[in-house]
């Protein structure tokens, strides 16, 4: 992709007049603000007289990536990036960081500015939303940003996910299929039998899982040094016994050890060192240093606290088991779900199992019912309010569904990691309900494990009020999640003010993108909030550089393209639409609607003469997507014309795709199209989208395409329309076209 549409002026480079200078653009999702970021500084640069390349990050990799000879003969590097980009590769160049939406709203002022930005010296792996310190100096607030730590949790829960989905579903595979039926409840599994190894080979997912968290947590503070002490560190967090207690401090400790790793890291890396040592300290010394003073710090400091918990903890109660059952069960159900395998949990758990050999095991059975509360609520949280997870996330709550029907409660970790405000008060609540109900009706459980497969396989006495337990924690569960991560989006959104055309207002960054590196958004990204001054990082100047993400709040809602087939799991609107049919009125200048010989291909042949209109008859967004579908299926494409008008409500639904500057990009992946359509129609008055820059709709486009091609095709549909809407030339000549084969010409200038 070329990005400086003209060649380099006579002069350009450190000589001369004008600068040669690199840029590179990225967004979460990589469509709109990517390409549309790249455009305009193109656009500056060629205006103010430099010659610019622009390497583009978007969903279907980077393109016109830049090279060493590029970034050697470079006078400066422009990054308007909302996720990570390497800078390794500019140590020694003038770097400039800054959120993509800068890139869209004031290139002129970033080329500016680049002149003078420090020189970055290495050692920063990645700028995130220009807030990230390059060489020293942070990039002006490109938008809210989300904190070091924030990322860094994310980035260890989205390397931790993989080995708890493993090793939990290897683990409960090898039950199902490999367990025998113990005369006193439960299942074992033969030693040395096929399915015994598959167990194994769970374990060691599960044992795995916590150093991975801490060591990736660490990683991403402290760059590839914090590594190795970052995942010693989970381990010995893990690893009870090493420091006097009977219970690891589980994924909790894994947090503290990942963030101390990474810290400690950083401090060590601004120690001076005489030269000759510096070749080793990233490899050697940093490493040793780091894990040393790590290892030792948690053992012979941190654990001692953890241990006095667990036997303190076991006493306290001891001395409740006189108390109410209901009491009892409902403190039980919160320790249980508190920590999932951490100290809080295993006291609980013990507490339980060592009171079967007594001939109590009332006590097994409240525990045994808030064990799978946790993995089977945030399963059932991720079905019932699907728009709020991104697709990762739905994947990982199938697999936490599973996992909780065989007692696994560490399928529910990635969730708790990930937002641990509103999941682990949600787990602790279920659980308590789940605990107390089994306590009230008396259930119990002959063996130290839990979840309905001990049920199932006869362990458990009163089955009918331990199911009712389990549901009922679950249901809470899922429902107190659904709702505290709903009121969390809504917060980040709650200062929603009307802004002048063109000015901008900052969006949060997805939530859970990073439970899935990559993630996807939810709402957090739909909803545009003006910060203060403290919020965005700057002093006062938030009417204007706090904003910079300026209407593009509405481009980052067509950013929602893994997301959108969720939209058969949000709230309908009414349905509707008609079939199109052949007596359904055209443009008023009698050739809209017809493919005209001579005309251009446009889009790869998606948007033809047959789906373009020069006005649209509706006033209002849902009649002109009813009347946009059945434009669409004069293509021949649409099967079913009110379920696209029916998947397209529902995705507006989850946000606006009104861009601003009076465009408006419905789109919908749906299996109501048979192949990929673009539809296009002009309104002269305008319909209010919802657009943050309060400007009506008058270009429109459609975009429809069946949810088994939905890949790269929509998003480069997208990206092509992203990059060349940019152009306000363009934009007039589209608005100021005769007839329909003159906005076909127009319109064939997309490539």
């Amino acid at each position: 992709m070329t990005t400086s549409p003209a060649g380099p002026r006579n002069g350009a480079g450190k000589g001369g007049r004008g600068l040669k200078l690199l840029a590179v653009t990225a967004c979460p999702t990589g469509i709109a603000h990517t390409y549309m970021a790249a455009e305009k500084l193109a656009q500056a640069a060629e205006s103010l007289g430099h010659e610019i390349k622009v390497e583009t990050q978007g969903s279907i990799g980077a393109e016109n990536v830049l090279s060493d000879n590029d970034v050697r003969e470079a006078d400066g590097i422009i990054v308007a990036a909302d996720k990570d980009v390497d800078l390794e590769r500019f140590a020694g160049k003038r770097v400039l960081a800054v959120g993509v939406a800068e890139g869209i709203r004031h290139p002129e002022q970033l080329i500016e500015r680049v002149r003078s930005a420090p020189v970055h010296e290495g050692g920063s792996r990645a700028s995130r939303s220009g807030a990230a310190s390059v060489g020293g100096a942070a990039g002006a607030a490109g938008g809210r940003e989300r904190s070091v730590a924030y990322k860094a949790l994310m980035n260890g829960v989205s390397y931790m996910i993989p080995f708890v989905v493993v090793g939990g579903l290897l683990i409960a595979v090898s039950l199902a299929l490999g367990g025998h039926p113990r005369p006193d409840g439960g299942l074992v599994i033969p030693d040395g039998s096929f399915w015994k190894h598959v167990n194994d080979i769970g374990v060691i997912g599960f044992t795995l899982m916590v150093p991975i968290l801490s060591g990736y947590i660490a990683y991403a503070v402290g760059d590839r040094p914090a590594l190795v002490p970052g995942m010693i560190g989970g381990w010995i967090a893990n690893t009870g016994a090493l420091y006097g207690s009977k219970a690891g401090a589980g994924f909790i400790g894994a947090i503290v050890t990942g963030f101390l790793a990474g810290f400690l890291v950083l401090w060590i890396k601004k120690v001076r060192v005489p030269k000759f040592v510096q070749p080793i300290m990233p490899i050697i010394v940093i490493p040793i240093a780091a894990t040393t003073a790590l290892g030792l710090f948690f053992i012979y400091v941190i654990g001692r606290p953890i241990s006095w918990v667990f036997t303190h903890l076991t006493g306290w109660l001891g001395g409740m088991t006189g108390s109410s059952a209901i009491l009892l069960g409902a403190v039980l159900g919160l320790m249980i779900a508190f920590d999932m395998g951490g100290p809080v949990n295993k006291t609980a758990f013990l507490f339980g199992a060592g009171l079967i050999a007594t001939g109590n095991q009332s006590v097994m059975g409240m525990c045994a019912a808030a064990i799978p509360v946790m993995p089977l609520g945030q399963g059932l949280a991720t079905l019932i309010r699907r728009r709020l997870y991104s697709q990762q996330e739905r994947e990982t709550g199938m697999a936490a569904l599973f996992m909780g029907l065989f007692g696994i409660s560490e399928g529910a970790i990635p969730f708790a990691a990930a937002r641990p405000a509103q999941v682990i008060p949600a787990n602790m609540l279920g659980g308590a309900v789940a605990g107390a109900v089994a306590g009230l009706a008396g259930a119990t459980d002959a063996v130290p494990h839990g979840g309905p497969i001990v049920a199932v396989l006869g362990a458990v006495g009163g089955v009918p009020s331990f199911f009712v337990a389990v549901v009922a924690g679950s249901v809470v569960t899922a429902l107190v999640t659904v709702a505290l991560v709903d009121a969390s989006e809504r917060r980040k959104g709650r200062a929603v003010v009307p802004v002048l055309a063109g000015a901008a207002i900052s969006v949060a960054e997805p939530v859970g993108a990073a439970v899935g590196a990559g993630a996807a958004a939810g709402p957090a990204a739909r909803t545009a909030v003006l910060p203060s001054p403290a919020e965005s990082g700057e002093s006062g100047e938030s009417g204007e550089h706090s904003a910079d993400t300026a209407n593009t709040a509405n481009t980052a809602n067509t950013e929602q393209d893994e997301n959108d087939g969720s939209a058969e799991g949000a709230a309908s609107p009414a349905e509707g639409g008609r079939d199109a049919g052949p007596g359904h009125r055209d443009g008023e200048d009698g050739q809209d609607g017809h493919d005209v010989e001579g005309t251009p291909e446009v889009l790869s042949g998606y948007l033809t003469g047959r789906t373009v209109r020069t006005r649209l008859a509706a006033r209002e967004k849902e009649a002109a997507i009813r009347e946009m579908a059945e434009l669409a299926a004069r293509g021949g494409s649409v099967s079913d014309v009110a379920e696209l008008v029916r998947v397209a409500l529902a995705r507006e639904a989850q946000g606006t795709t009104g861009l601003g500057e009076e465009i408006a990009v419905p789109h919908a992946k749906t299996d109501a199209v048979t192949a990929p359509v673009v539809a296009f129609a002009r309104s002269a008055d305008g319909i209010d989208w919802g657009s943050l820059d309060g400007s009506l709709a008058r270009l429109v486009f459609l975009i429809a395409v069946p949810r088994a091609a939905a890949g790269d095709e929509h998003l480069r549909i997208l990206a092509l329309l992203s990059r060349k809407l940019t152009d306000a030339d363009f934009r007039a000549r589209l608005q100021g076209a005769a007839d329909g084969p003159e906005v076909l010409r127009v319109l064939a200038e997309i490539r």
